[in-house]
């Protein structure tokens, strides 16, 4: 950062026309004693009273005070500056901070009277100073730390530093990688209390990290600096801890000295554990630009190691902390020069943008205050804040003495768009734009999905008619992102007024499945007022008949399902279409239909998420790629996107999948000698569901065994799904017989992804499991029709039967047992107790009809 020194560039008119703040200042100068501070807010009240006096004459005839021989000059020019930064700092900080590197010189004054007033009035120019304009004062009192001064400069600068870390707590965290390394350096002084002070300082400014993980290792980091000695026992401190909090760059920068030590260490161990909290910590870095600031800091390090050390494991742990800090700075190896901001580059955009506003130029707005909002426009820009509302509050508070209210925000809009433009990053930008392509959007957003952040200020654009494919690994937010635009929750993006947006998914409601075909579409807040007529020639043009159209949804496949979100969607006559994974229940005739009715589309924009490949190559104009928490669009479709990014295509292999699930063995079946004996058999069965007029599966038989792989193959509604339902006992068949082996057990992943926990979405996954076999029984079986009994069998349960000549009731079935090649049943009968419990072969709990009982138990 450069030194703060504004040009004055005071003309003689406005120091004529000033004289009587003059008179009044040379008036004050010549009081004494208690009466100076009287005197100096006197002047205070002159000033802030009088809003055409040329406040740069002001601040000249003030520093000419403090830096004269006359020490009650000095003394009453403090005052004043103390006085105005209290009662005016909005008017009067642009024109004063540029004194404090005057007032750090008086801290070590010859005169001792001046120096606790020096004091008070530097750290009131601090503390009363926009926090934003921090990034401004730092450099200020980095000056005051140079070799050349006096100790008493250092060490009142240090102070300083320190009492910013309390008052902008988070602009000196984004200042950390510059204030560090100037407060390390005093931390070597030859004096003593600047020695003190510097160490006092280190602690405070990196109290502001705001991370847990690292808090309690802070006075060890901060010995470290000036004893390297310690290096290896708190790396080995470190290394041990897990972290967990999201790492930003302020973490990352009060630990860089430290990793650079560990990293040149002697020892193996030492720099292999630097790699294990290099690693570990980028793990958690949210923002690449955060990271890339110390990839050309600690990167060449790693490389070192990698590179020269000779223990195998060593460099691997290295390779990998490469990798993760590689991956975490976007993929992109920087230097220091390419990721600093440049203070000249932002000046010339405020000159430039005030030159390029008639109201700004007549406004004539002086030297002192474009400088002072330069400096606070960047910090805005290294902090990456670009929000419009922001800008306008900063600039305006001190362009609003010069201009008209309503000038003033077209002017701040002007020097954020600028600043945005000479600043965004380089490497999310779009390959290609089709300019003669009218935009339907073109929005700058961010989005976070409970504490993770999915996109940080990410850019999206699209053309009509164009058709994105959305893709990236998995759980990086495809389809949070199409469910925000959908809702109207991302920013910027074009209301549902404006811009109609549908998305296309297989989400059915169970309080739906009842409705007929027509009366779902009908049911729509968007389509209540579609003549009906509409919605069945519609529903016509996409398969649905007459007949299909009366039956319920719930009774539809999942293929059909999707055809009907379709169908819908063409209905409500959409701008956007966001389709998440539309190909997964359609066979591949509907898969053609789809493909044929997207490519039609010519004035309605698609974006889709699937991990069909070949639907992505046949549909997609441009693919839209999660890269480092951006979007980036490429032209064409799958196969030109994956010829420019070849890693992209892990997304569609199998064998390049991380989540791995083993299965455990299945214990032996009794009687199962060989894999090819059956274990379930269907005999001619039929399944028709309520209110349909013929059956959806009719007289099958199916034979299975435990060496059996069988794919189901068939068009949408040609029941592939009933048939898996009847072998599960999800459903009952409506005429045949299935049989079980006893000690069966099914695992059932259903085509619908909430089919088993539609009624558990507020729970957790742990809770969800504790629920379902907290009995020790899995509970999802109970709700399987083979495990429900009829009003008739209830009934029937409650009669009385024969039971070693007496008439007993059941109550329950309590365990069973293996008996010979078959089973036995402990049976409770009613009023009866415990101990009368009777153990009853299979064979003969069928002969008393009581068979419905046990079916289907596991």
């Amino acid at each position: 950062m450069a030194p703060y020194a504004p040009t004055d560039g005071i003309s003689k008119l406005a120091i004529d026309q000033s004289k009587h703040f003059t008179e009044a200042l040379k008036e004050a100068f010549k009081s004494s004693g208690d009466q100076q501070k009287v005197a100096a807010e006197k002047v205070s009240e002159l000033v802030g009273g009088d809003a055409n006096l040329n406040l740069g004459v002001v601040s000249q005839e003030l520093r000419n005070a403090l830096t004269g021989n006359d020490a009650d000059a000095k003394i009453v020019a403090a005052y004043v500056v103390d006085d105005l930064m209290q009662k005016h700092a909005e008017r009067v900080e642009a024109y004063l901070v540029p004194l404090l590197s005057v007032f750090l010189d008086l801290l070590a004054d010859k005169k001792p009277t001046i120096r606790p007033v020096a004091q008070e009035a530097a750290l009131t120019i601090i503390s009363s100073a926009n926090k934003n304009s921090t990034i401004r004062l730092l450099p200020i009192l980095f000056a005051g730390l140079d070799r050349s001064k006096k100790w008493q400069t250092k060490k009142g600068s240090l102070d300083l530093v320190a009492e910013l870390s309390t008052i902008a707590p988070y602009q000196v965290g984004r200042c950390l990688p510059d204030i560090i390394p100037q407060v390390t350096d005093c931390m070597w002084d030859t004096r003593k209390e600047v020695k003190v002070a510097a160490k006092e300082t280190m602690t405070r400014v990196c109290s502001v990290v705001g991370n847990m993980d690292i808090e309690p290792f802070i006075p060890a980091l901060v010995s470290c600096l000036t004893n390297p000695t310690e290096v290896p026992e708190c790396t080995h401190k470190l290394a041990s801890t897990t972290f967990v909090k999201t790492v930003e760059a302020p973490a990352l920068a009060i630990m860089e000295p430290l990793l650079k030590r560990a990293l040149a260490e002697g020892k193996t161990a030492v720099k292999r554990q630097a790699a294990v909290i290099i690693d570990n910590m980028c793990k958690l870095m949210d923002d690449p630009a955060e990271a890339q600031l110390f990839i050309p800091k600690l990167l060449p390090g790693l490389k070192k190691v990698i590179e020269t050390q000779a223990d195998p494991e060593c460099r691997e742990v290295a390779t990998r902390a490469h990798e993760t800090l590689f991956v975490a700075g976007g993929s992109m190896e920087v230097s220091e020069d390419e990721l600093k901001v440049d203070y000249e580059n932002i000046n010339k955009v405020v000159i430039e943008s005030i030159a390029a506003s008639p109201a700004a130029v007549k406004a004539e707005i002086d030297n002192f205050t474009v400088d002072y909002v330069t400096g606070i426009c960047y910090f805005l820009v290294v902090a990456r804040n670009f929000n419009k509302a922001v800008f306008e509050k900063e600039i305006s508070a001190y362009f609003k003495a010069f201009m008209n209210a309503a000038d003033l925000k077209p002017l701040s809009n002007e020097i954020r768009d600028r600043c945005f433009k000479e600043n965004k990053s380089i490497f999310i930008e779009d390959v290609d734009c089709d300019e003669g392509i009218p935009d339907l959007c073109n929005c700058e957003f961010s989005l976070a999905y409970g504490g993770m952040i999915l996109l940080n200020n990410a850019r999206l654009r699209l053309k009509r008619g164009h058709r994105y494919g959305l893709c990236g690994p998995n759980g990086c937010g495809k389809s949070t992102l199409m469910r925000a635009i959908s809702n109207g929750q991302l920013e910027g993006f074009p209301s549902r007024d404006e811009l109609k947006t549908v998305f296309v998914e297989h989400n059915l409601q169970a309080s739906e499945a009842e409705l007929s075909v027509v009366d779902f579409i009908l049911v729509d807040e968007d389509l209540k007022n579609t003549p009906r007529k509409e919605v069945e020639d519609t529903l016509a043009d996409v398969g649905f008949t007459p007949d299909m159209q009366a039956q319920g949804v719930g009774t539809l496949s999942g293929g059909w399902k999707m055809k009907l979100e379709l169908a819908r969607a063409m209905l409500q006559k959409a701008d956007i279409l966001l389709l998440d994974e539309p190909t997964n229940h359609l066979d591949v005739k509907n898969v053609a239909w789809l493909e044929n009715y997207l490519t039609g589309l010519t004035n309605v924009t698609s974006i889709m998420v699937s991990h069909d490949s070949g639907f992505l190559d046949t549909v997609c104009t441009n693919i839209i790629h999660y890269e480092t928490r951006k979007l980036k669009i490429y032209k064409g479709n799958l196969s030109c996107f994956v010829e420019q990014k070849p890693e992209a295509k892990a997304y569609y292999e199998l064998e390049s999948e991380n989540v791995k699930f083993t299965f455990p063995e299945p214990g032996f079946l009794a009687d199962i000698k060989n894999k090819g004996k059956p274990i379930i058999r269907l005999t001619k069965c039929s399944y028709q569901y309520p209110g349909t007029p013929k059956p959806s599966i009719n007289n099958i038989s199916v034979t299975c065994a435990l060496s059996s792989r069988i794919a189901v193959l068939g068009p949408n509604g040609a029941g592939k799904s009933t048939l898996i339902k009847m072998l599960t006992g999800e459903v009952e068949p409506t005429s045949g017989q299935v049989w079980k082996h006893p000690s069966m057990r099914f695992a059932y992943v259903a085509q619908h992804a909430f089919h088993h926990i539609e009624s558990h979405l507020d729970e957790t996954a742990n809770q969800y499991i504790q629920w379902r076999f907290q009995s020790g029984e899995d509970k999802e079986l109970l709700a399987k029709e083979t495990r429900k009994l009829s009003a008739e069998e209830k009934e029937h349960y409650k009669k009385p039967v024969n039971w070693e000549g007496e008439k007993r009731v059941l109550e329950e079935i309590v365990s069973r047992r293996k008996f010979k090649k078959s089973f036995e049943y402990e049976l409770k009968w009613e009023k009866c107790p415990v101990e009368e419990n009777a153990w009853v072969p299979r064979e003969k709990v069928r002969e008393v009809g009581l068979g419905q009982a046990f079916a289907d138990r596991r």
